[in-house]
């Protein structure tokens, strides 16, 4: 792909790469076609991604498939307790001969050219590495050995382990924010789906099953540059604009709308959260969707479509309601939808 020869191009020669990048994920990635397809949607956003999901469902596998079939390096990290901010920098250790050495850690090893960072069991590391990341997220750069490195066409993806609760740290709601989106990666419910993934040998090789992916589909260095075409090319109405606000202010205070959730008191329910940020990442998704379906417009229903995923993290409850948070913030989404009338 080589799209910055010709700006007026740009949109219909990325969206043919974005079909493209979706099949080719698709070829090792079964049952997970919205999965996908959202990833596909933050990837052309440029937006840093949580994953939720049980273990051994295929979220490195799927990171892996992305890497290649985005170009670039792919580098990833296992959150420890004992993970310190400098293991994601440096690597000290002995050499054969007993002489200290320090080799660039994960994020260093990637260079310029790192496109994909992968944090595995993020809630395990400790707040500071949390910080670290923070910033990497932010600005796409770190300070180290008294210089600062730039990552400029990195996306971050990390998932928390949901089930063990001991030596965990969870992520605070300023970390949670940086995410431009939370994508829960279910099991497959196809049968044949998962029968091939239990039968199938080639499901079994993960290296030889990435390998598959052809590389080089999207050429990353030239996503910044489709993502801004993005972003400016695909309009908006007033109309449009009118109802994005409105669910921005129901999603904050559903009481004022009428909204009831049975055995919640909607009064007290949302604390906070639902940001300027969140909603421009809201809206910056919804374009992305717009263009993928090759449409120059965004219409209501690219924002209901992507609106779980970019907007339920951001919620932020009463305590007395976060041990129910998901059923409870889904039940928030669907009578936000209800309650306020699309253009």
């Amino acid at each position: 792909m080589h799209l910055a020869r010709d700006v007026d191009t740009t949109l219909s020669d990325a969206r043919g790469c974005a079909q493209a990048l979706q099949q080719e994920i698709a070829k090792v990635i079964l049952g997970q076609e919205r999965v996908i397809r959202l990833l596909t949607i933050a990837t052309f956003a440029r937006g840093h991604v949580l994953l939720e999901g049980d273990v051994g469902v295929g979220k490195t596998t799927l990171l892996r498939a992305l890497a290649r079939a985005i170009g670039g390096q792919f580098q990833r990290v296992e959150g420890t307790v004992d993970l310190m901010p400098g293991d994601l920098i440096y690597h000290a250790h002995l050499t054969e001969s007993g002489k200290p050495r320090i080799d660039p850690g994960p994020l260093l090893a990637g260079g310029n050219d790192l496109s994909v960072f992968f944090f595995n069991e993020i809630n395990r590391a400790r707040p500071q590495v949390h910080s670290l990341l923070l910033r990497l997220m932010a600005e796409r750069s770190i300070t180290a050995y008294d210089r600062e490195f730039k990552f400029p066409f990195l996306q971050v993806f990390a998932d928390r382990n949901k089930v063990e609760r001991e030596e965990t740290f969870e992520l605070p709601a300023a970390a949670r924010d940086r995410f431009f989106m939370e994508i829960e990666v279910p099991m497959p419910v196809g049968e044949e789906d998962r029968r091939r993934l239990i039968f199938d040998p080639r499901f079994h090789d993960i290296d030889a099953l990435v390998a598959e992916v052809r590389e080089g589909v999207v050429d990353f260095k030239e996503l910044p540059i489709v993502a801004r075409a993005i972003q400016v090319g695909i309009r908006s109405s007033e109309a449009l604009e009118a109802y994005t606000v409105a669910l921005w202010e129901a999603v904050r205070r559903p009481n004022r709308h009428g909204i009831e959730i049975e055995g919640v008191d909607t009064n007290r329910l949302v604390l906070g959260g639902a940001s300027p940020r969140g909603v421009s990442f809201l809206v910056r998704a919804a374009r992305v969707r717009a263009w993928l379906e090759g449409r120059d417009m965004v219409v209501p229903e690219d924002l209901r479509d992507v609106f779980n995923e970019v907007m339920a993290h951001r919620i932020f409850l009463d305590p007395v309601y976060e041990f129910r948070r998901e059923p409870i913030v889904r039940a928030l989404c669907r009578a936000v939808f209800d309650k306020v009338a699309a253009p």
